[in-house]
This record gives C-alpha cells, sequence and structure tokens, in this order.
C-alpha cells in the first residue's frame, strides 16, 4: 500500500508532498475531509509501534484542552486521533510495511530515500 494520510489546507504537507514527487499510484486522504476509521489508525499504530507517536502535541487543541498537564494513556491518544484530525501527527505515509510519521527533516529525507530505493 502507498498512502498519505495530510491535511490539504497545511502548506507544509503540501510542500513535503511536492518534495518528494510522489508517484502517481500514492492514495492522497485528506484527513479533513475524510477522517481516519479506526482500521487505518490501527494499522499505522501496528507499524509505529504506539498511538503516542501518531499523536501531534503540537495541535493547539492539544493546548486549549490543557491535555499536557494530563498522563495520557496509549487509549487517550487513539481516542483524541479519531475525535479530531488535528491530533494525528501529518504528514504519514505509508509505503508497504514502512512508515514515515510527521514533518522533520529527518523523516521526510528517510522517506525521499525509501522511494528513490523503490
Amino acid at each position: 500500500m502507498k498512502k498519505i494520510y495530510y491535511l490539504k489546507i497545511c502548506n507544509t504537507c503540501l510542500r513535503i508532498i511536492k518534495e518528494l514527487n510522489l508517484p502517481s499510484d500514492f492514495v492522497l486522504q485528506d484527513i479533513k475531509e475524510q477522517g481516519v476509521t479506526v482500521k487505518q489508525l490501527d494499522e499505522m499504530q501496528k507499524l509505529s509501534g504506539s498511538y503516542e507517536s501518531l499523536f501531534s502535541k503540537r495541535a493547539k487543541l492539544y493546548k486549549e484542552m490543557d491535555l499536557k498537564t494530563q498522563t495520557l494513556t496509549e487509549r487517550n491518544y487513539k481516542h483524541y486521533i479519531l475525535h479530531h484530525y488535528t491530533f494525528l501527527k501529518r504528514p504519514v505515509l505509508l509505503i508497504d510495511n514502512h512508515i514515515f510519521i510527521g514533518n522533520s527533516k529527518k523523516t521526510v529525507n528517510a522517506a525521499r530515500q525509501f522511494l528513490n530505493e523503490q
């Protein structure tokens, strides 16, 4: 499977998609228009190892809800990601059995290198 979860209103996501020059067989899912399903999130969690690794602590709602002061469990991370798209760290690239989460230079470079090796 070749898929990217992103926000089409996010300039960073759009820049990364353009930078990576994704092949035409990639499925693009705008997580605001088409929310992430339980099955999709569970698939991402299996590849990443945890829901926390998929959770964005930079989300505006994270601060507004004062989640920083709470002790969140894996169940909490899953709940928040499923109930509001802003909690999914993005973009998330799935390439076969590999996952690349977020927009750090290191992650984008690793995804680029992986795509070039394909």
